[in-house]
């Protein structure tokens, strides 16, 4: 019997992949700043008509996964909404078969919010089929995928025509609904929400700080993404074949070497170093010339590092929805602020690519977002461990090898003067006890337990449980 259940999570696991990754597909080749798109914009001699239909699309892309979570709160309701939008989408692809009219703004403006719509209804897919331990490789595997994909219709796009790419991301949409009819919805969604059996000390809403600064965080690290899609990519436009087999191929290979890096490893620090190659990738992009060995060294620092800040929202948006009930509003909200970011970053790149020295001044703005981002990761970074267990990018002191954690707290012992009931209680805190299963395992009072807890802090010289996690995860000698 239970095996029958094991091989049916599977199936739904990848069944919600799976349909993912085909919707993501068409996506990015063409809905959303996709080659298959500006090549039939091309084709049709409009090409001052391509930056209001990629405005458009993209506006309305933000405003759809904004308020999506208002509109889609069930799972069960999410399935229809996707299914539909599937109809839609097809339906909107097809009228740029037709010549050029009024009635592509209205399908780009359609196709738009109801795209949306698909993807923040995924969320609860996204909740249900995967506990919070698989969603950090899950995240990888949905961004690899969605890129391969479009790698190859962007190259069969770029050798023959945007009227050849385009039945091809149809047939990709048409194939998400066989896997969308075999999605089972749940109908206690409750139930699936995993807290890791953690005692929240605050509720974390989408107005929570903690929230509110991942969304900021998206918003700010995604203007270079902007940016890089209006002064970068067109820097290079005259490497077609190039730039549509390469430009993702960095993308890729940072998802895979993050997704298969031991559970060990601080991904903290990788972090930083992708930030600071955004950072370094556009100074080259300031100095360098337009040859094809500039373009290879800026767009894989560049696509390399915005891998792995993708990947560090997505998996953190991921662990969010075992803390609140409506998914699609989770990831609505979390993916809005990266179309935002990318829309503010466009929009600041058309208006600089038309001024004197743009590459320079383009590069400036994005080394300032950088700094930003510097300057707001700390104070995310903190927030998030509050609430946050065994996250990939949140180092905690049970990632530490045992021997370590052994030679750790003796060294503790010795030097702070703890007794062996203190010791016990700083393991379970670093462990992520509450008080309350502290006290039942140790079978003495939670008041007894505080009193421990307030002698620790004074040995140890901190004022909170966070203080006394960053000093382990910090390494300090003692």
């Amino acid at each position: 019997m239970s095996t029958k259940v094991s091989n049916g999570e599977i199936k739904q696991k990848n069944l919600s992949v799976i349909s993912f990754c085909l919707f993501s597909a068409w996506n990015l080749s063409f809905l959303f700043e996709g080659q298959v798109l500006y090549s039939i914009i091309e084709s049709a001699q409009i090409d001052g008509t391509a930056p209001a239909l990629v405005k458009a699309a993209v506006l309305t892309v933000f405003i759809g996964l904004f308020t999506s979570g208002f509109l889609v709160k069930k799972q069960v309701a999410a399935k229809v909404t996707m299914i539909i939008s599937i109809f839609v989408c097809i339906a909107g692809s097809l009228i740029f078969y037709l010549p050029f009219s009024i009635l592509w703004y209205i399908s780009i403006i359609s196709i738009a919010y109801f795209s949306s719509l698909f993807l923040a209804s995924w969320g609860f897919y996204f909740k249900t089929n995967f506990i919070s331990e698989e969603r950090f490789k899950t995240a990888a595997d949905i961004l690899i995928y969605s890129n391969i994909l479009m790698i190859i219709i962007n190259v069969l796009t770029v050798s023959t025509s945007g009227y050849i790419g385009l039945p091809i991301t149809i047939i990709a949409l048409a194939g998400t609904l066989p896997f969308l009819f075999r999605l089972e919805p749940h109908i206690d969604e409750k139930a699936f929400s995993k807290i890791n059996n953690t005692e929240l000390t605050q509720p974390i809403t989408i107005i929570s700080k903690p929230f509110i600064l991942l969304s900021l965080f998206i918003l700010i690290i995604t203007i270079n993404s902007g940016l890089m899609y209006q002064v970068v990519n067109p820097a290079f436009v005259h490497f077609k074949l190039l730039t549509a087999y390469y430009w993702s191929i960095p993308y890729i290979l940072a998802l895979l070497i993050l997704r298969n890096i031991p559970t060990g490893i601080n991904k903290t620090y990788v972090l930083y170093i992708a930030i600071a190659m955004i950072g370094l990738s556009y100074i080259l992009f300031m100095w360098l010339d337009r040859s094809v060995i500039s373009y290879l060294l800026i767009n894989t620092l560049m696509l390399g590092a915005f891998g792995v800040c993708d990947l560090f929202w997505w998996s953190i948006l991921g662990s969010y929805l075992d803390f609140l009930d409506n998914a699609a509003q989770v990831l609505g909200i979390g993916l809005s602020m990266n179309v935002l970011g990318i829309f503010v970053g466009g929009a600041i790149g058309n208006k600089i690519t038309s001024l004197e020295n743009s590459y320079f001044i383009a590069s400036i703005v994005a080394l300032v977002v950088i700094f930003a981002v510097l300057i707001i990761f700390p104070i995310l970074y903190i927030e998030l461990n509050r609430h946050l267990k065994n996250h990939e990018f949140l180092m905690k002191f049970t990632d530490l090898p045992k021997n370590k954690q052994d030679k750790t707290m003796l060294k503790l012992k010795n030097i702070k003067q703890l007794t062996e009931r203190e010791v016990e209680v700083v393991t379970m805190l670093l462990r992520g006890y509450t008080y309350k299963a502290i006290a039942e395992n140790l079978f003495i009072t939670e008041n007894t337990i505080k009193y421990h807890v307030k002698n620790i802090y004074q040995k140890l010289e901190v004022k909170s449980k966070m203080e006394l996690i960053k000093m382990f995860v910090d390494n300090k000698e003692y």
